[in-house]
C-alpha cells in the first residue's frame, strides 16, 4: 500500500467524519471557527497516547481562548476502537475537543500517518505548519515541546522554527483486504 506523506506547507486533506458526540465534523467548516487546529491521530488502546493525554488536554486548555483546538481522529481497526468504545474513552478521559472516527482509514492514509500519536498543526487556511511529535518525551522528562512552541509561534504570527519532528509511537495497523 502506497501512502503519500503530507508535508509542512501542503494543504491538509479535507474530511468529514462522525464524532463521539454524534455530530459530523467537516474540517473546512471547523477551521472557520479557529485560528489554528491540531489534527492528532490517536487510539483508545495506544500506550503512548495514554501517556500523552494529560499533555494534550493541557495544551487544549492553555490555547483554547486564543482560537486553538485539537481534533482527535481514531483510525484504529479493531473492536476496541469502535465509535462506541471511543465515546467511553472520551467520557472517561474528559476530552474537551472533537474525537472522530475514520472507519475506512482514508483520512489517515491521505495524511500519511505512521504511528499514534501523530500531529499536524494547521493554520486557519488549512495549511500544515508543523507535523510530527508532540514533544521529545523519552521517559517522563520533556525538554522540547515541539507542538506547544509551534502553536505559540503560529498564534503570535511568528515563524515556526522547527516544522517537522519524526513522530514516535505505536505503528498504525492498516486494514487488510
Amino acid at each position: 500500500m502506497k501512502i503519500d506523506k503530507k508535508l509542512v506547507g501542503d494543504y491538509a486533506p479535507d474530511f468529514e467524519l462522525p464524532g463521539t458526540d454524534k455530530q459530523v465534523y467537516h474540517l473546512g467548516r471547523y477551521l472557520e471557527q479557529y485560528n489554528a487546529i491540531a489534527v492528532i491521530f490517536i487510539t483508545n488502546q495506544c500506550p503512548v497516547v495514554n501517556k500523552y493525554l494529560d499533555t494534550i488536554k493541557q495544551i487544549q486548555a492553555d490555547f483554547n481562548s486564543q482560537g486553538f483546538s485539537f481534533i482527535g481522529i481514531n483510525s484504529g481497526n479493531n473492536p476496541q476502537e469502535s465509535l462506541e468504545s471511543m465515546q467511553l474513552f472520551a467520557q472517561k478521559n474528559n476530552l474537551s475537543f472533537p474525537y472522530l472516527k475514520d472507519p475506512t482509514q482514508d483520512v489517515a492514509k491521505t495524511f500519511g500517518i505512521k504511528v499514534t500519536p501523530e500531529v499536524f498543526l494547521l493554520d486557519n487556511k488549512s495549511v500544515i505548519r508543523y507535523a510530527g511529535s508532540i514533544d521529545d518525551r523519552d521517559t517522563d522528562v520533556v525538554t522540547k515541546s515541539y507542538l506547544r512552541d509551534s502553536i505559540t509561534s503560529l498564534l503570535s504570527g511568528q515563524e515556526i522554527v522547527l516544522t517537522y519532528n519524526e513522530p514516535t509511537g505505536t505503528p498504525i495497523q492498516w486494514h487488510t483486504k
